[in-house]
């Protein structure tokens, strides 16, 4: 494939510091692999002395192949690798580590819950959700590290003032296993240089070109020890997007990428300013949101390709109409000629698509998701209606009871049952001689009895408003430090779906149905290669499809709802513009009207794309 002249003068760079901003469907990878072609046969550049780092296994190994591909099927000694991967190897040349080393995520896990339930950290925290609560405290610590942050000036989302002794336990821990997790080959590595000069000698002297792929996405430890390695040659030659900086969860951060020319004054800069993907008008559509964003490099892309269809704008009525109008519109696809693989359906976070998944499996239209769609009925507030409605329904086992009997608080004590076969009259027994427990049991009673006729919505509303629920969360949500916003969306999704139901028979029977259907789904995507590809925008990057369908484009949703910040609100416009360039032919862009019952707003992003500027 030749080259145009942007892609020309990218590949022929020798010396010195460069960077490449590669737009959506520019080539890069094409450019990369051809800069290392002109290294090696024009100017003689040993294969050993060039490093290519990748952010995944897969762009490696692609880059690795195209690589071999553009060099006639020779192989040549030529380093390819992950950060991580690469820093692991210098790593254990250093200090002889293996992976009996690495931490698993399995122990990471036990980790955090041992030193959660440790005596020498004062938590007093009703958990419902372990499994999340550690995801999150270990999300928290991978933050920390990745982006070099003193622990005392880090201010915890998850728990508190108690992140820093729960910080310092694991590393007191792991430190004694003689173990490393993911963050700590960054880590290590960036200390290893900054200790033993001679030992970074050796490894500069061993890498002196290094070629970085989506440098977008470099956290600041990467970088750090991104420059050491290339000092003091700074062969340095960096290819990304700053539109496309997405990561910040992560630690990425556009800025790292937008002060590459303070930090080498004299870098080579060039524009791949050709899409090969897109037609003119998802192009030029995308381009038009992307303007609205300040921090970035100005850039002028243009396509060889038609103007093709117009982006398409959808307003529906709620979630349930739109996985209908996008089910409709995915057959109309497949009549046409397009393969359901080359089809793509994204959205801001799981938790969008799981009416479309759910419709989607009812419809026998095949798809696969990147990202593993969690079980709303698995969620602790469903499990607290399912025990309020076994209740209803008489079973009286005492795992129901102890579920929900301080949701919302009576102050009932666990003790006060102690069969297997729990019932009111035993917790009366209990408090015998506390006539205001009497009056709480009663009244719990009471209010199981009285949902007894009631159909299922109409027996969580009565749960939410009269038993007082919705309280319960919000408390619950303080005192965790959680976003009460997204408890009620789990809740007011689940009390939508009851309204199709006439009895809790009738639901629990959907529950059992739809949960098996989840775990069939799975199977399924493994044996099936013809499928729609379901995945958040952030799983889609890197990926094109011919037709793609962008769901739930709505304010609090896509910008996401704690997003406030002016940089939060560009990442997550990058968000939306990484998801229209995923397109090839065909874009379709829908918002609804109505979540669980309330208004919602379409997404500025829509209005940016159909205000011309």
């Amino acid at each position: 494939m030749r080259l145009n002249m942007a892609q020309q003068k990218a590949a022929r760079h020798f010396k010195g510091p460069c960077m490449v901003l590669a737009g959506p469907g520019s080539g890069k990878t094409l450019t990369i692999a051809s800069r290392i072609k002109c290294l090696i046969k024009e100017y003689k550049v040993r294969p050993e002395e060039i490093l290519v780092i990748t952010f995944t296994r897969a762009a490696s190994y692609e880059m690795q192949q195209r690589t071999k591909s553009i060099m006639e099927g020779a192989g040549y000694p030529v380093t390819f690798g992950t950060f991580h991967g690469v820093y692991y190897g210098i790593l254990k040349w250093a200090y002889g580590l293996t992976s009996a080393n690495i931490l698993t995520e399995e122990e990471k896990y036990q980790m955090i819950r041992q030193i959660l339930d440790s005596p020498d950290l004062e938590m007093d925290m009703d958990i419902q959700d372990e499994q999340d609560y550690i995801r999150d405290i270990l999300s928290e610590i991978s933050r920390v590290k990745n982006n070099g942050i003193d622990i005392h000036a880090w201010k915890s989302e998850t728990c508190g003032e108690s992140f820093g002794g729960v910080f310092k336990m694991y590393e007191a821990v792991r430190k004694k296993r003689r173990k490393i997790d993911f963050d700590d080959m960054l880590v290590l590595c960036l200390d290893l240089f900054r200790r033993r000069p001679d030992i970074l000698e050796k490894w500069q002297k061993r890498f002196r070109f290094i070629l970085v792929d989506e440098f977008q996405d470099v956290n600041r430890v990467q970088y750090e020890v991104l420059k050491l390695l290339a000092f003091p040659e700074n062969n340095l030659f960096v290819v990304g997007d700053d539109d496309q900086s997405i990561y910040e969860f992560r630690g990425a951060s556009p800025e790292i990428m937008l002060r590459f020319k303070e930090q080498y004054p004299d870098a080579e800069q060039i524009l791949l300013d050709i899409n090969y993907r897109s037609s003119s008008n998802i192009l030029n559509g995308a381009l038009r949101v992307i303007e609205h964003n300040h921090s970035r490099y100005r850039k002028k892309i243009v396509t060889e390709k038609e103007s093709g269809d117009c982006v398409h704008v959808q307003e529906l009525k709620n979630a349930g109409e739109e996985g209908r109008y996008v089910i409709d519109e995915i057959r109309k696809l497949i009549k046409g000629g397009i393969a359901f693989s080359q089809i793509a359906v994204l959205y801001r976070t799981n938790i969008d698509a799981r009416v479309l998944a759910g419709m989607m499996m009812e419809e026998k239209i095949p798809f696969r998701m990147k990202e593993y769609i969690s079980n709303i009925y698995d969620h602790f507030i469903a499990r607290n209606i399912k025990s309020y409605f076994y209740l209803i329904l008489g079973r009286r086992d005492r795992r129901y009871f102890f579920d929900i009997m301080n949701c919302p608080k009576r102050y009932i004590s666990r003790e006060s049952l102690e069969k297997t076969e729990g019932s009111f009259e035993e917790m009366r027994r209990f408090y015998c001689d506390k006539d205001w427990m009497q009056d709480r049991i009663d009244q719990f009673e009471w209010d199981i009895q009285m949902m007894e006729q009631k159909t299922p919505f109409a027996a969580i509303r009565y749960i939410r408003k009269r038993i007082g629920y919705d309280e319960y969360l919000k408390e619950y949500a303080k005192s965790h430090r959680m976003n009460e916003e997204d408890l009620f969306e789990i809740l007011s999704e689940i009390e939508e779906k009851a309204k199709e139901f006439r009895t809790i028979e009738e639901w629990f029977d959907y529950v059992e149905q739809y949960t098996m259907a989840l775990k069939m789904q799975k199977e399924k995507e493994k044996k099936v290669q013809d499928a729609v590809s379901l995945m958040t925008m952030h799983g889609a990057k890197g990926l094109e499809f011919d037709a793609v369908f962008m769901i739930q484009s709505n304010e609090g949703i896509i910008p996401y709802k704690k997003a406030k910040m002016d940089e939060e609100i560009e990442e997550e416009r990058r968000m939306f513009y990484v998801g229209m360039t995923r397109a090839r032919q065909k874009l379709v862009i829908s918002y609804i009207k109505e979540k669980n019952g309330k208004a919602v707003e379409p997404s500025r992003f829509v209005s940016e794309l159909l205000v011309r500027s």
